[in-house]
């Protein structure tokens, strides 16, 4: 993202800085181990801490270097969990010691007097010589992050010791250069926080707008002076007039679900599908499981899947169709159930179907009636649907597939904004903060 940057003023002279993730640096700044310029780890609660202490905490999967704090917990000292020990205050830096290829780190702003973070991070406390807000910063530049991940011992869990962390090498420049490079920061990205926000709101409206599209065509037809009838099915509402309505499993040949035990996983095999395998409509073939053949020749006596049929997910994440579009062969999970259809119902019609709103609607609604999540084969075969001929279904699929591929057009182009704003924005703070673009004579506009 250099272009992002070039058009800022590079100071006039620079050097090596002897430090890889610096490189050169401005003749007049210098470079020091951090625990030069903080303290860590001054503050935790005393095992003498009242039970009845209300904490508001921060755990790990909580934060996040891009976002900040994105969560917190409220609880009393004797629910905490035992590493809910870090006291933290105002201009601090929590940085994650543990699973360090989250990038969990973030600054801590005007927190709640108690708030209380994981023994899991790393409490960094800027000294005089520190302005809190760069190093709000400069601890979250790509190359800092690199060196602690990189410091890290452990594979499948990478952890580094708070004494390494605080002993990587960090800019040591003049305090009125570090406050002004922070204000340049805060007022920069600002604004790029403010444009991705507006991408992110441009990206519900347009999903709520597709949601609406698929929602209607299925209930209500594509011919809005089509003749209405009552359905009878207070959720259906009114529906054209030479439409059925009818339960689903009068249009289908078998509703059955998968595996009822956990198989033989092998490194090749039979592919053997989860509802986790399943990704907004298309498969995940990178985590797809394999078993072995003669495990999937038990498995399709009594649930053969072939091109053309329903996959439908009954557990975890409920209620995603998927219409099985390729032809070899696999198995699926109890997760999943499996849905072939009558020559009346066609299987991309009822893909769409099961997309509205309306059907959506009533699986939350039976979810929330049982303490398992999971739906029921007997409750998907009852569920109503609104049926128009077959001919109509076809048409209407094609339809929704031209207007479908309009709105995801549009919300990839949204989200490839986003994250071209995101690289843009990483880039300025490395930029600023390590000393490749120079600003001290920035002023914010009014």
């Amino acid at each position: 993202m250099a272009e992002s940057v070039a058009k800022y003023q590079r100071y006039e002279e620079y050097r090596n800085s002897g430090v890889e993730w610096l490189g050169q640096v401005p003749t007049h700044w210098g470079t020091k181990p951090l625990k030069y310029l903080c303290t860590y780890n001054d503050e935790v609660l005393p095992d003498s801490t009242s039970k009845e202490l209300e904490l508001e905490y921060v755990d790990i999967g909580s934060v996040s270097s891009t976002e900040g704090i994105t969560n917190t917990e409220n609880m009393v000292f004797e629910n905490a969990p035992s590493r809910a020990k870090r006291i933290v205050q105002d201009g601090d830096v929590i940085i994650s010691t543990v699973r360090t290829y989250l990038e969990a780190i973030a600054p801590i702003n005007n927190p709640p007097e108690n708030m209380i973070v994981s023994t899991g991070f790393a409490v960094i406390r800027p000294n005089e010589y520190l302005y809190k807000g760069y190093a709000a910063y400069c601890l979250r530049a790509k190359g800092f992050i690199k060196e602690v991940v990189s410091l890290s011992v452990g594979v499948s869990y990478p952890a580094i010791n708070a004494t390494d962390l605080v002993s990587i090498n960090i800019p040591s420049l003049p305090f009125n250069e570090q406050t002004q490079i922070a204000n340049f920061l805060d007022h920069e990205t600002a604004q790029i926080d403010t444009l991705i926000e507006k991408q992110q709101t441009l990206i519900q409206l347009l999903k709520e707008k597709r949601q609406a599209v698929i929602s209607h065509a299925v209930t209500k037809g594509l011919n809005p002076d089509a003749p209405m009838k009552e359905s009878g099915v207070e959720w259906l509402g009114e529906v054209p007039e030479h439409w059925k309505v009818a339960k689903l499993k009068f249009y289908t040949n078998q509703i059955v679900d998968g595996a009822h035990f956990t198989p033989t996983y092998t490194d090749k095999g039979i592919p053997f599908l989860r509802v986790t395998d399943i990704h907004n409509d298309s498969i995940d073939m990178n985590s797809i499981k394999y078993i072995p053949r003669h495990e999937h020749e038990a498995l399709i006596k009594r649930c053969n899947p072939q091109k053309g049929d329903l996959l439908l997910s009954k557990n975890g994440t409920i209620g995603i169709p998927k219409v099985i579009d390729w032809e070899w062969e696999f198995s699926i999970f109890v997760s999943l159930c499996l849905i072939k259809f009558k020559e009346t119902l066609t299987s991309h019609y009822a893909e769409y179907f099961f997309k509205s709103h309306e059907i959506k609607e009533q699986i939350s609604g039976l979810v929330k009636q049982s303490t398992v999540i999971n739906l029921h084969l007997d409750k998907i075969q009852n569920f109503w649907f609104a049926i128009p001929p077959v001919s109509e279904q076809h048409e209407t699929v094609n339809v929704l597939n031209t207007k479908i591929e309009k709105f995801d057009g549009l919300i990839g182009k949204a989200e490839k904004a986003i994250q071209l704003m995101q690289e843009r924005r990483t880039a300025l703070i490395s930029a600023a903060v390590t000393g490749k673009i120079d600003v001290r004579g920035w002023v914010a506009p009014e």
